[in-house]
């Protein structure tokens, strides 16, 4: 234990900041301490940038943009670059994995898979680029017009990015980003900074010119604040909550920059009845409910936390899926046999807590945990831990049901037809994830095409493709992920028209 915590600290010196090829302290010289989520005490120490540091980093981008080769790096130089960012990737698995977990708190298997799906995002967005055409030819209905769209960088990319998935949704902006010849700044969150500035290591590893990739580790009111305010800046990308998101667009209306918000979700997972028919479809539909409220402590923002199930089922369903929730292994995440590590903050559990709390005043009866379970009872270490829990007799008036918990709840509400299931399940201000569970195709095509989500799984939880977007209806925010359109999000799109014989128009007479 004190050998892998001794070389986190070699990872993550205080030089956390990289402006123009450079790495960095603050200006004024401020600090801040990570804390490990299993134990909750420090384990390592960053450079704490302010506004200032937030200017000379895109000071730095916007000269790299305006002067530099990066936008005029040939397609197939740029999507090699991002190759070879893939291959370091899997060169340090193992490390980014552990380092994510401890900054995190997930398990190291869920920090290596993230590392597995960043490389995944690099090359898909190489290979996108590369099949592309030199634009889209126009019929301008003339032998005389030639008439092409094309696209270009956008310019300067502000990025913003939160901390339950810190190195994974910082390569959804980041790969995009390069493949469209853009430069860049970024903060990520200021309590999961670690694995983010490994990555910009890697990046100059890989040979990006100096200036196109900068970080400046430090909080949102001040760093965030000035990326979204500043005139400088072309585009923002921003995830994390629904307040924060909203002072984000704000500050970026005053210069009517590109913005692309992900902000979350209250994400319903319908099971019907007869998804639960036999013995295997009732034991995964259990099983797959257990991992869209769980994985990672809930601290997901396309989390499961909403079981709508069918009432006919319901009291055998919860009673199984309660009973499951009590047995999963709580631990540091590179524990062995450990399934759930802690939250990410003493705040979090707080904001847990008090939602749970709020739940059982309202009605809802507890069926599993409900609390901080004891030292004993956790492997490996202490920190900020809650038992996975299970709400039972649950409504949508109920401030749990309605408001992103980020923790490990799950409530339970119930239907007894197929509208009332879709009435429930789109019964949010959100929209970003959602599934259904029947073996009957016709209905699950039905409540999917009808679902107001971004992303809709049948018979699944969970999975996305770096090739189909993701993003959300509603207040889950505006813009989309991977996929064509998330490529599209960095760049401008121009009509070229040229007339290829010139003659007078002759409108005025003179």
């Amino acid at each position: 234990m004190f050998r892998e915590r001794k070389a986190r600290r070699e990872v993550s010196a205080q030089q956390t900041i990289h402006v123009d090829g450079e790495w960095r302290n603050a200006l004024d010289g401020a600090t801040r301490e990570i804390l490990d989520p299993a134990e909750a005490r420090p384990f390592t120490t960053v450079a704490e940038g302010g506004t200032h540091d937030a200017d000379q980093a895109i000071a730095a981008a916007r000269r790299a943009f305006d002067e530099g080769p990066w936008p005029h790096t040939p397609v197939a130089e740029r999507a090699a670059l991002l190759r070879r960012v893939a291959d370091l990737l899997v060169r340090d698995r193992e490390t980014l994995g552990r380092l994510e977990s401890q900054d995190a708190g997930k398990t190291v298997e869920e920090g290596r898979v993230d590392v597995d799906c960043v490389a995944d995002a690099f090359r898909y967005f190489a290979d996108l680029v590369v099949g592309e055409g030199p634009g889209r030819v126009v019929d301008a209905g003339s032998d005389t017009v030639h008439s092409t769209v094309v696209h270009e960088p956008v310019g300067v990319c502000a990025m913003i990015t939160p901390w339950n998935y810190p190195l994974l949704q910082a390569s959804w902006k980041i790969a995009p980003a390069l493949a469209a010849g853009n430069t860049f700044v970024i903060k990520p969150s200021e309590i999961t900074p670690l694995t983010t500035v490994e990555l910009i290591r890697l990046l100059a590893e890989a040979g990006l010119p100096a200036g196109v990739a900068n970080i400046v580790t430090g909080p949102g009111h001040t760093v965030g604040a000035r990326f979204a305010e500043h005139p400088d800046v072309d585009l923002i990308s921003f995830t994390g909550g629904l307040v924060s998101g909203t002072k984000v667009a704000e500050a970026a209306a005053k210069s009517v920059k590109k913005v692309a918000l992900e902000l979350g979700g209250k994400n319903p997972n319908v099971v019907f009845a007869d998804a639960c028919a036999t013995e295997e479809g009732f034991d995964t539909a259990v099983d797959q409910a257990l991992n869209a409220a769980f994985i990672h402590s809930g601290q997901v923002c396309s989390a499961g936390g909403r079981l709508i199930i069918e009432e006919s089922v319901r009291e055998r369903f919860v009673a199984e899926l309660a009973r499951r929730a009590g047995q999963i292994r709580l631990g540091r995440g590179t524990g062995d046999g450990v399934e759930c590590g802690p939250l990410v903050s003493q705040q979090q559990l707080d904001k847990t807590e008090a939602y749970v709390a709020s739940a059982l005043a309202e009605g809802a009866v507890l069926r599993s945990g409900g609390k901080r379970p004891a030292p004993s009872e956790v492997r490996s270490a202490e920190g900020w831990f809650y038992e996975p829990t299970v709400l039972d007799r649950c409504h949508n008036g109920m401030k749990v049901v309605r408001e992103e918990v980020f923790g490990p709840v799950l409530t339970v509400e119930t239907f007894t037809t197929e509208d009332e299931a879709l009435a429930l399940a789109n019964d949010t201000e959100y929209g970003l994830a959602g599934a259904v569970w029947t073996p009957d195709v016709a209905k699950a095509r039905r409540m999917a095409r009808r679902m107001r989500h971004g992303t809709v799984w049948i018979n699944d939880f969970h999975p996305y493709l770096p090739q189909a977007e993701w993003g959300g209806f509603g207040k889950s925010g505006v813009g989309r992920e991977l996929g064509p359109s998330g490529l599209a999000e960095y760049r401008e799109t121009k009509h070229i028209y040229q007339n290829l014989d010139p003659k007078p128009v002759r409108w005025f007479a003179g």
